[in-house]
């Protein structure tokens, strides 16, 4: 029997005890004989639903009550474009450090609306390290940062400071969100697809501070407008409700473990574990700058470009490790060990690691 991890940047893994529980939800929810696939969004079941997963989410989170949650699909790429549809004046500008490709489609759509001022951006020496030195721009609205980047697996280990009493921080945590404890009222907005650390693709986090919601710059598409979705508790339309309930079963397996706190200890160690095997390693390399590397995804690649990287992804498949196949941006090898990667399977991939290293 070979036990397999799997690595993958998003959809991610999920603990089994939370693949369980969907499974009996998806068949009969709590013994009411219907698939809660089958629910109305308006049943009491759903709306208690949405209620304790909102107080779970707060209470790991440290969320204060001056600060909305709302959950809504479309994914953080239709964030790209609400932030700005809403918290961005006609004719305004917002300040964006360029930190990987989903900051850059950021920007791209903030263009549509307003104008983003790309304060930093480590593009040139393709995303490899977190820009350090930066001048905010006098009179930008907010901000906007991606605060882990999936695909070049480098981490902001401190938020800028220092804004405009009148701008705030925006930022996008689709990948490392409940990862570590977090100052919430840094922040005038945070943004996070479920689909890497908090559960399956389909529903969005958004908090948001309540002062932002009074601000109506223009007319917007219902759908596209925050306070709609605050004002009708994220059942304007009818909303995700199995992806929102697995949500909710990661948020308890997180309080189990010990909440945001325990989960950062154990995140760490998993992190230092890879990276030492991997600076240790005779025939691996990481291409990431030593003090931002995320401990969220790991990318790493042969010293020796003449390697196939074929051969080790073959080797690792066949061990049940499965989907380490760096993006085609980076090349290599990438393993993502977000929350629900345990120990046992970082160690099993140094483990692989060894074995290659000393057969080939």
């Amino acid at each position: 029997f070979i036990m397999i991890y799997n690595f993958s940047a998003g959809p991610a893994c999920l603990p089994d005890s939370v693949l369980k529980s969907a499974s009996e939800a998806a068949v009969n929810y709590r013994n009411n004989g219907i698939s809660l696939l089958e629910m109305s969004h308006r049943s009491i079941h759903v709306v208690e639903l949405f209620n304790e997963t909102t107080q779970n989410l707060r209470s790991l989170l440290k969320v204060p009550n001056n600060y909305k949650i709302i959950w809504l699909q479309g994914g953080a790429s239709s964030q790209f474009s609400m932030v700005p549809l809403n918290l961005l004046p006609n004719n305004g500008h917002a300040d964006y450090i360029e930190t990987g490709s989903w900051s850059s489609k950021a920007i791209k759509e903030c263009n549509k609306i307003g104008r983003a001022n790309v304060i930093a951006s480590s593009k040139e020496s393709n995303f490899t390290f977190i820009p350090k030195n930066y001048v905010y721009n006098e009179g930008s609205k907010y901000l906007h940062i991606t605060s882990n980047n999936t695909i070049y697996g480098t981490q902001f280990k401190e938020y800028p400071e220092g804004l405009d009493s009148d701008s705030f921080l925006v930022a996008d945590m689709s990948s490392d969100i409940l990862s570590k404890p977090i100052d919430i009222n840094k922040f005038g907005l945070i943004y996070a697809g479920a689909q890497k650390n908090m559960g399956p693709a389909g529903v969005t986090l958004v908090i948001i501070r309540s002062d932002l919601l009074q601000q109506k710059y223009r007319v917007l598409p219902t759908m596209s407008d925050y306070s709609v979705h605050v004002d009708k508790k994220s059942m304007f339309n009818t909303p995700p409700v199995f992806s929102v309930y697995v949500v909710n079963e990661t948020l308890k397996w997180l309080m189990n473990l010990g909440g945001v706190e325990a989960i950062s200890d154990i995140n760490i160690k998993k992190a230092e574990s890879l990276f030492n095997a991997i600076d240790n390693s005779s025939i691996f390399e990481s291409p990431v700058n030593y003090e931002d590397r995320s401990l969220m995804n790991v990318p790493f690649t042969f010293t020796n470009n003449d390697k196939d990287d074929k051969e080790f992804l073959e080797f690792c498949d066949k061990r049940g490790l499965k989907t380490l196949k760096g993006h085609r941006s980076v090349g290599g090898f990438r393993a993502s060990i977000y929350n629900a990667m345990p120990q046992a399977g970082v160690t099993a991939l140094i483990d692989a690691m060894k074995e290659f290293e000393k057969t080939y």
